[in-house]
């Protein structure tokens, strides 16, 4: 990793004003570890940006009149107000015990129950609507429902209707990783660091990072929740040059987990989106801002501990700061194979890594990026503080070499499904001229002919057969089996299958039935969730939104797709963040229109730009 020069550093201020898997050991007795400063080293002081080489710092101590100006705090502004899903009803599907079902057909109709939402700055504008009587049947049972589900973004006076704009996708996706990087600006932060260096944020604002989680937070989870060892939750250690994982059995109650941290264990939770649902917000909104899966995990360290051993990931790690303090080091790629890699390492010991590139400690609302590849290790040796952070991680499985993996493989069999050149016999006595006994011969006519036809076979395939289209097809594929569900605001959410629609009450009464309408105004319920393919000689819509927060607990999911409703879906995916009518969806017939829209909205694929109105009885 390059060094930057003080030029290069005070450019980048001014122009801003998952972690390695590890083998389990069967051992669940706790271990009193010795509270010593590991490998005799030192607690760390903080180092200038000449001592971190090829390492950019920013430190973002800003004037009370910048900070007002660059409206700093509102960043760091994380409201509980979005909602999350629990699926109840599994639809007719294809893959494991469920059917394929197409758009169009009917869809069975599910039973779904909401929680309260977060947001990261929504940015709304209240569009005042008239009222029709329909409208009228529909908001006496919107206010009837609970405060929690959100009926405080609809205001009923006498014959008016106010109803607040969605937060475009793009938007709030591009706002929440502002938040995550500030002050430093998205697009110099994707030019000058990203994959290329590591970056430490000095934010000197400790309370930055705190909505996201915090150590009592982490013990409600643990009484409130059936939370397992090496499922949900590792108790680590390394010492002595070992690193060791601690988990027995069965459920990870508090008070065990507490005794093994005051014996110096770190706590590793895995997934904490499945948890708490800002975590899930964010990572959400993330996604449709990188287009891939976004993870985390959590990492309590007590003091005078270190949790891991050294080593890199396979991908690209932004740890926030949330409670006390950590000294990290990093170090640089040992060669040009563990740039960028595909894979996690190995652990390391201390005299494979050389001097580190950065050695510094981070405090409470700091942010610590690492690229891929980076060298790291934490500890909180010779302090009295203990400390807690997330980790984002983003980008595995990401990469050219994963987009050739598809690209290539699939061209090579449709060339040799199509040219009768490629399943031609290969020339009688070939192995006497071809191998490593014969890869130095020189003047061997056949060895070059031999050669030269191979290039003349692989430059056909290049020429002809390389689809791009079906490669990224296959890659936005895996994204969506990957993808955590999408996390709505409560201004969406009424306007989804999750919260909109048919309604039990008391006495088995089903109220606020809807249908959808040709006026209806629709989108995608968010760019990432939905993906169109063509495979196996039919089109398929494969969708994430009725994912599991728990990473692959289900199958992939998707719908076939009738060739004459193609290209509606295809105007859906096109037009999006905008809404459009369902009328103007480019399909002849009129209820044909309504019922591919019916069943999207029935599977939370898309979104309506209002409630849907209560049908007259």
């Amino acid at each position: 990793m390059e060094m930057l020069s003080a030029y290069e550093v005070a450019r980048l201020q001014n122009a801003t004003k998952k972690t390695q898997p590890i083998s389990q050991t069967s051992k669940s007795k706790k271990l009193k570890l010795k509270k010593k400063q590991q490998n005799g080293v030192s607690k760390a002081k903080n180092k200038s940006p000449k001592e971190n080489k090829g390492f950019v710092i920013v430190n973002t101590k800003i004037s009370p009149q910048q900070n007002a100006k660059n409206k700093s705090d509102n960043h760091g502004q994380l409201q509980n107000n979005s909602s999350e899903t629990n699926k109840k009803v599994p639809f007719q599907q294809q893959n494991g015990a469920r059917e394929q079902s197409k758009c169009s057909n009917a869809i069975t109709k599910k039973t779904v129950k909401n929680t309260k939402n977060l947001t990261i700055q929504p940015k709304k504008v209240v569009k005042k609507k008239k009222n029709t009587k329909k409208q009228e049947v529909n908001n006496k049972n919107l206010t009837e429902l609970p405060a929690e589900h959100g009926s405080e973004s609809m205001s009923i006076e006498s014959d008016e209707e106010y109803f607040e704009d969605h937060v475009n996708p793009i938007e709030a996706s591009e706002e929440a990783f502002n938040w995550l990087v500030y002050p430093i600006k998205p697009d110099t932060f994707m030019k000058d660091i990203w994959e290329q260096k590591p970056l430490h944020v000095r934010r000197n604002k400790p309370k930055y990072f705190s909505p996201m989680m915090s150590t009592p937070l982490l013990d409600q989870l643990l009484r409130d929740n059936y939370i397992m060892y090496s499922k949900n939750l590792d108790i680590t250690s390394y010492s002595d040059g070992i690193r060791e994982t601690h988990n027995p059995p069965g459920r990870a109650l508090p008070s065990v987990v507490w005794d093994y941290y005051l014996n110096g264990c770190s706590v590793r939770m895995l997934n904490p989106q499945t948890f708490i649902p800002i975590v899930h917000k964010i990572n959400s909104a993330l996604q449709e801002y990188f287009g891939c899966f976004v993870g985390a995990n959590s990492y309590l360290t007590p003091p005078n501990s270190q949790g891991f051993a050294p080593h890199y990931d396979d991908i690209e790690a932004f740890i926030l700061q949330i409670e006390g303090k950590k000294r990290w080091r990093l170090y640089k790629s040992r060669n040009k194979k563990e740039l960028h890699p595909r894979y996690s390492s190995p652990n390391f010991s201390q005299e494979e890594l050389g001097e580190p590139i950065f050695d510094d400690v981070i405090h409470a609302g700091d942010l610590l990026y690492l690229p891929r590849g980076t060298i790291h290790q934490g500890d909180t040796f010779g302090s009295d503080e203990h400390s807690l952070h997330i980790t984002l991680s983003v980008y595995q499985n990401n990469s050219w070499a994963d987009f050739l993996e598809k690209l290539l493989p699939n061209a090579l069999k449709n060339a040799i499904e199509n040219e009768p050149k490629f399943r031609q016999g290969l020339p009688l006595h070939y192995l006497k001229h071809v191998g490593e006994v014969y890869k130095n011969k020189k003047n061997d006519n056949m060895l070059k002919e031999f050669v030269d036809k191979t290039k003349s076979l692989v430059q056909t395939v290049f020429d002809k057969y390389l689809n791009v289209h079906e490669a990224a097809d296959q890659m936005a594929k895996n994204h969506i089996h990957d993808f955590l569900p999408p996390m709505l605001d409560e201004s969406e959410a009424i306007c989804t299958v999750q919260e909109g629609g048919e309604k039990m009450i008391e006495n088995g009464e089903v109220v606020n039935r809807v249908e959808i309408e040709p006026d209806n105004m629709v989108r995608l319920i968010r760019h990432h969730c939905a993906r169109l393919v063509h495979e196996e000689g039919v089109h398929k819509l494969y969708y994430s939104s009725e994912n599991s927060k728990e990473y692959h607990e289900y199958d992939i999911q998707f719908v076939e797709v009738d060739e004459e409703f193609v290209p509606a879906i295809k105007k859906l995916i096109t037009v999006y963040p905008q809404f459009i009518k369902v009328d103007h969806l480019p399909i002849k017939d009129i209820v044909k229109k309504v019922q591919l829209v019916r069943d999207l909205w029935e599977k939370n694929i898309v979104i309506t730009e209002v409630p849907l109105p209560a049908l007259m009885d």
